[in-house]
């Protein structure tokens, strides 16, 4: 048990430490970027610079990121004495439970001995540690099938989403497992498969929207949507980005743009903690974010204001008339979606993205 409470550290650490930034923002939220470091006053997420966070390691191998230390009180650590500390968690299950919940990685669960020794290629719902999370997503994907004629395309269109070709990020699966904890049985409802990429177009994960038999709602399971495999940073996308990006949570919420701006290249982050935490591509000049009108998405939208900041980048909020964009246009129609966002778009991106003509 202790080795495998050792990897167990050792792996999450690791992930953190890939993500350093993103978990200072999120757990030190107080403190500030300088250079390579975070700075902050303690661990506590007490405002000061004593406490020094770093965000990369270097060249030559010495200085790993995710290494702290307190100047004022001779403490270091790596990410998770972070998260422990500034939460005030004493046994280290709940740590490796929130570091997980951060990173959308999977929480362990017995398996029942019968299961030991089987692959989990057709257990979508499995519990790989860490490094076999993402290959189960992409053993997932690679088993889904395109959505034309399938109740994915009915839900889209169940929710006024018509612009259904060149989606090359989104499949079907008619027989995805569901679980909804270790002590239910599995159930096969129908799925929408949606895959999660980074800059380079690799799978590093997938989101399921389990679906009725009929496609024309969410299949009736206690959490209809969930993700799997290596999502921080990344992103379900539509279109290929050059300087110009939208990003937003929801895959629905971002596909009610491709409505009206069918040429802007838009990305589907899945939750205000991985809309902050999206990694920008390398000649992002401007992007506009889909703002949820709630607490979470206000500081989903600060945090990467001010890290589109620190890189140069023109950060434009977008915000809906209703609850969210899909809500616009379902309720209000896309000529309506199109004179909401019209005048929050820049002037040069009217001309460039907003069809003017009717969907």
């Amino acid at each position: 048990m202790t080795d495998t409470l050792s990897w167990d550290a050792a792996d999450l650490a690791r992930r953190l430490a890939e993500n350093a930034e993103a978990v200072c923002r999120h757990y030190l939220s107080a403190g500030r970027r300088q250079g390579n470091y975070w700075l902050v006053g303690d661990v506590h997420n007490t405002p000061g610079r004593s406490l020094y966070v770093r965000l990369h390691g270097g060249p030559d191998g010495r200085g790993r990121a995710g290494k702290w230390t307190d100047g004022a009180t001779g403490q270091h650590g790596d990410l998770l004495d972070i998260i422990r500390e500034s939460l005030g968690l004493l046994d280290f299950r709940d740590v490796a439970d929130e570091a997980r919940r951060f990173l959308c990685l999977p929480q362990p669960r017995p398996r029942p001995a019968s299961d030991r020794g089987r692959s989990d290629a057709f257990d979508h719902d499995a519990s790989p540690q860490a490094s076999g999370t993402a290959n189960a997503a992409r053993r997932l994907w690679a088993m889904s099938r395109p959505i034309a004629g399938t109740q994915a395309e009915t839900w889209l269109r169940h929710r006024d989403l018509t612009r259904l070709t060149d989606l090359p990020s989104l499949r079907f699966q008619p027989d995805c497992y569901y679980r909804a904890d270790a002590d239910s049985p599995t159930e096969t409802w129908p799925a929408m498969i949606a895959a999660v990429t980074d800059l380079e177009g690799r799978v590093t994960g997938v989101h399921r929207t389990w679906l009725a038999r009929d496609g024309r709602g969410k299949a009736p399971v206690e959490m209809p949507r969930r993700a799997m495999g290596d999502l921080l940073g990344n992103a379900v996308r539509f279109g290929t980005t050059s300087d110009v990006l939208a990003a937003g949570e929801g895959i629905e919420t971002v596909m009610s743009l491709r409505q009206v701006l069918p040429d802007l290249p838009l990305a589907a982050c899945l939750s205000s903690a991985h809309l902050a935490a999206l990694i920008f591509p390398p000649l992002l000049r401007r992007l506009y974010v889909l703002r949820d009108d709630d607490p979470a998405g206000d500081q989903a939208l600060a945090t990467l204001d001010a890290r589109a900041t620190d890189a140069g980048i023109e950060l434009i909020g977008l915000s809906p008339r209703l609850g969210d964009f899909n809500d616009d246009l379902r309720a209000l129609g896309p000529g309506a979606l199109r004179a909401i966002l019209h005048p929050q778009l820049a002037p040069s991106d009217v001309a460039r993205f907003l069809e003017t003509t009717g969907t």
